[in-house]
């Protein structure tokens, strides 16, 4: 069995050392497509053992990845960005993995996004097709996808991805994502791209269009439908209006069957039962109960990598929520313990309020 590395990069000197020797041991050959880096990405990967090519961009991810993989002669082909980074593993379990299935499938590995909020930097998870067997092309301009219907499995491969840390790529996709909405109206994955996008960049109220055409249009079965409809909530919590709770919360009681189960999900939910007791306590003094409830459920559910999401709603995240509740609440005991929790988990803000709290 054959396993290449195939990658396209621009300018991504800071990383690509670190990106290439990280799968260098998991594959025979690496191939970097560069589409016009004016720093030292080409030689570094050349200096690693990489086959250098040069593609001239044409505004198409899918072609640059296409041109990549046409260099390729393997039985599997492993997709990485340059500011990705696999964890420890072993070419002989990977193997051992894409043995075990026959006819064509996609291999999945399982990527940590570091990302900056108000907190400083979290983590959320993806898990996305990376693997591709021979044979299997991109199609999309941007945020490109492998062409065709084949199933996903897991690989057990997991990555760290820093590249939001150092860049803001939004802007440089917009005019992208904006054409591909303009020229394809009833794809649901390029409005959520667009509204996802949209919303990272603080344009809250403009996302809001696109995240409800993404809602209406997107497959029970899409990869990013539930990610998408919890961004959709945390956008509609943000903005805050009262019509805007009327209509999370019209989305939380249709989908609460089918994402119930996924504590990224019941942590929004716990937010937004919040916000709405506080918009009016004589009328919602009802609800109090299922912000307690959803908190609960997170912690319940745990941490969830495979299901994507934030990492911390099944953890740390959920008891510190829980604790500010209990302790806006009054339930002082309640919330120290909840607090004490979250702290054990590694999260220092809850230190942060027990002192205060004087604990």
């Amino acid at each position: 069995m054959k396993i290449n590395l195939v990658m396209i990069v621009k300018n991504e000197e800071r990383s690509i050392e670190r990106c290439l020797n990280g799968a260098k041991p998991l594959v025979d050959r690496m191939i970097v497509v560069d589409t016009g880096s004016t720093d030292r990405t080409r030689e570094i990967a050349k200096e690693i053992g990489a086959a250098v090519y040069t593609f001239t961009w044409v505004d198409d991810f899918s072609a640059a990845r296409n041109f990549a993989l046409d260099q390729s002669d393997a039985d599997w082909n492993l997709v990485l960005d340059g500011d990705e980074y696999l964890r420890e593993s072993s070419r002989e379990k990977l193997e051992k993995i894409l043995r075990s299935r026959k006819g064509m499938w996609l291999g999945c590995i399982t990527r940590y996004d570091s990302f900056r909020d108000e907190e400083g930097i979290s983590v959320s998870t993806a898990v996305i097709p990376r693997l591709l067997p021979k044979g299997v092309r991109y199609e999309g301009m941007i945020h490109e996808q492998p062409s065709g219907t084949y199933p996903n499995y897991d690989t057990f491969l997991e990555a760290d991805h820093d590249g939001y840390l150092y860049t803001n790529k939004g802007e440089r996709n917009l005019p992208y994502l904006k054409k591909a909405v303009k020229d394809y109206p009833n794809d649901g994955y390029y409005q959520f791209q667009l509204a996802s996008t949209l919303r990272n960049l603080k344009r809250l109220e403009e996302s809001l269009p696109y995240f409800r055409e993404f809602y209406r249009l997107i497959d029970t079965e899409d990869g990013c439908r539930a990610g998408g409809i919890v961004l959709y909530l945390y956008t509609l919590l943000d903005l805050g209006q009262g019509e805007l709770l009327d209509e999370a919360w019209e989305i939380i009681s249709r989908e609460e069957s089918s994402l119930g189960g996924w504590s990224d999900f019941c942590f929004v939910c716990g937010i937004f039962y919040m916000k709405r007791v506080l918009s009016d306590v004589q009328k919602y003094i009802g609800l109090l109960p299922n912000i307690e409830k959803c908190y609960q459920t997170c912690l319940q559910l745990g941490e969830q990598p495979k299901a994507g999401g934030v990492v911390g709603t099944g953890s740390f995240r959920a008891a510190y929520n829980l604790g500010a509740w209990y302790e806006v609440s009054g339930q002082t005991e309640l919330a120290v313990r909840a607090y004490r929790l979250s702290l054990e988990m590694g999260y220092e803000p809850a230190g942060v309020r027990l002192r205060a709290m004087g604990f």
